[in-house]
């Protein structure tokens, strides 16, 4: 199954410091029936760097479950520990997702040589379908073109998530990797336009856990080639993503699912509650784009 379109790095609901299974079936349900293409769990979204092994299995199993093979789960997997990183994505594997979302190693700095030998081993030791997630601005690295073109003829990704929001990269990326070799996703909401137009085959999206139809219609225009309307939907999505920004991800997006009264704001430590008044930044664009009404 071909990754692409208009994927969700769904939150990880909460309530007195357990994770809310029930809440996430729902939300999954939600996402589903809005015309979301792909659930993401235990990303950066999803807080899974603070999630316990166990937690994470509950979670990629439970939204497993929901999707019923409707929509592909590509369920978080990173860790700065090669090792680590093997054990979950045979994880992933034996829970039945479609692919393990990698983050590149975090706080390690590896060269690009180690990054190589990192996403090889974990081929090798699983063999199945890894989506590199490259994000220098959290990682304090960076997966070049060149190792990606690597990895990819040696089979051991299928796809990158990118979040360079750096359009020369893209074009790069499909110069010495090929168009259709691995699946491109956006990872910043606020590029999505620019990034299929350079051949990216879709987002996975922050907004679209309180937006999912909103980022879907985005997709698809841009899938078809309509950028004058795409971009007019890109414009009117602007203050909507920069809210979700506003303060560390995934505290604005979770208060505005909360917002939605789809789950509690809460969040795991170190991340703390948003601000008042972030609040009601968040509140303000999500009233104005329609999401919610006047109080």
């Amino acid at each position: 199954m071909r990754l692409q379109g208009s994927m969700v790095a769904i939150v990880t609901p909460m309530k007195d410091g357990k994770v809310d299974l029930k809440a996430l079936r729902e939300l999954c349900e939600w996402q589903i029936i809005e015309g979301t293409d792909g659930l993401v769990p235990c990303g950066t979204t999803g807080e899974g760097v603070t999630l316990t092994a166990a937690e994470r299995a509950e979670v990629v199993k439970a939204v497993v479950e929901q999707a019923r093979g409707r929509v592909p789960v590509i369920a978080g997997a990173g860790s700065n520990a090669t090792h680590e990183c093997i054990d979950a994505v045979k994880l992933a594997k034996e829970l039945r997702a479609d692919a393990a979302l990698v983050v590149s190693p975090y706080y390690n700095k590896p060269t690009q040589e180690g990054l190589y030998r990192h996403y090889m081993a974990i081929w090798e030791a699983a063999r199945f379908p890894v989506v590199l997630y490259n994000v220098p601005s959290r990682t304090s690295g960076d997966v070049l073109p060149e190792t990606v073109a690597r990895l990819a003829k040696a089979g051991a990704i299928a796809g990158i998530k990118e979040a360079t929001a750096n359009m020369d990269r893209q074009v790069q990326l499909i110069e010495k990797v090929g168009r259709d070799a691995i699946s491109y996703l956006s990872g910043d909401d606020f590029t999505v336009l620019p990034y299929m137009a350079c051949g990216g085959h879709g987002v996975i999206s922050v907004v679209a856990n309180i937006a999912p139809r909103a980022m879907k219609e985005l997709v698809l225009l841009c899938q078809k080639g309509d950028w004058g309307r795409a971009l007019e939907k890109q414009a009117a999505m602007g203050e909507l993503n920069r809210a979700m920004f506003i303060e560390t991800n995934p505290g604005p997006v979770k208060a505005g699912v909360a917002l939605l009264g789809k789950c509690t704001g809460e969040l795991r430590l170190p991340l703390a509650p948003v601000s008042d008044a972030s609040l009601g930044k968040v509140r303000e664009a999500m009233v104005r784009f329609g999401l919610l009404k006047l109080a």
